[in-house]
């Protein structure tokens, strides 16, 4: 598996190349944003701003009240989204050590500066320097994935499922944009929701610790099942993005879905 530069609006991103192969709700998509955040890639930070709100018919802005619960919860979670990762920090570091001993268990990682990382789909020899776009949650997300989904983690990382593209999105830095969409797409940086799918989160957060983890590797494996059905290739991973993102917030909407493990998508994931 080899790695490329490839250009997109000035920036540049990595791609890999496959050697071998009960409310009346109405449904509104915006069209995508041109704002970019920090980011160690163009696309890596790119809003992908597909929002498929729904409203109450006649509302103009939804408001949601929190029960004390959840302010709790969100605020935890909120806490996990303000730790910058840094290398520093020898728990930061063992989660790197360990994510590399969940994707390649038989090869030894030399140090945590490595070439090697370029293997997992990371930009460069410091995986530290694509966790800006994600900070240490993005890092927690695949360690979750890696250990609660192994098949999938697996699956995912050596694009074992379909006809595969010449040209791969990187797994590592995928995983990474899949976080900061997830925090845009669930507005958890605002202090209560103002969506009802952001609300919807918010009440199976309440109910499951680590539904942000759960919900993270759903979406990888949608994302993943996306660009298969789409027959993507690198410079179409935006797209792919933003049609997972539209699915997933259907999906939270449907009247029948009581928590993560209802969504239509959860059946993609495997142990």
């Amino acid at each position: 598996m080899g790695m490329d530069d490839r250009g997109d609006d000035g920036g540049s991103f990595v791609a890999v190349r496959r050697i071998s192969q009960g409310l009346d709700r109405t449904n509104t998509c915006h069209a995508p944003s041109d704002e970019v955040v920090a980011g160690s890639t163009a696309w890596l930070g790119r809003s992908l701003s597909c929002v498929c709100v729904q409203r109450k018919a006649g509302d103009s802005r939804p408001s949601f009240d929190l029960t004390p619960v959840q302010e709790d919860c969100l605020q935890r979670l909120q806490n996990r989204l303000d730790i910058a990762y840094d290398g520093s920090i020898p728990e930061h570091q063992e989660a790197l050590w360990a994510l590399w001993k969940a994707a390649f268990p038989e090869e030894e990682l030399r140090d945590l500066i490595s070439e090697q990382w370029k293997e997992m789909g990371w930009q460069g020899k410091d995986p530290s320097t694509d966790f800006r776009g994600g900070g240490f949650i993005s890092l927690e997300n695949l360690l979750y994935l890696a250990r609660n989904f192994p098949k999938s983690f697996q699956d995912l990382l050596q694009k074992q499922e379909g006809e595969r593209a010449m040209w791969e999105y990187p797994f590592a830095v995928a995983g990474v944009n899949i976080t900061f969409m997830l925090i845009q797409m669930l507005d958890l940086e605002a202090v209560k929701p103002r969506t009802f799918v952001g609300a919807t989160f918010l009440k199976f957060l309440s109910e499951n610790e680590s539904a942000f983890d759960l919900l993270y590797c759903i979406t990888f494996k949608l994302m993943d099942h996306k660009w298969l059905a789409m027959h993507a290739s690198y410079m179409d991973f935006n797209a792919v993005m933003k049609s997972a993102r539209c699915q997933l917030e259907k999906e939270l909407l449907q009247d029948n879905v009581t928590r993560l493990e209802d969504l239509p998508s959860y059946s993609l994931l495997t142990r």
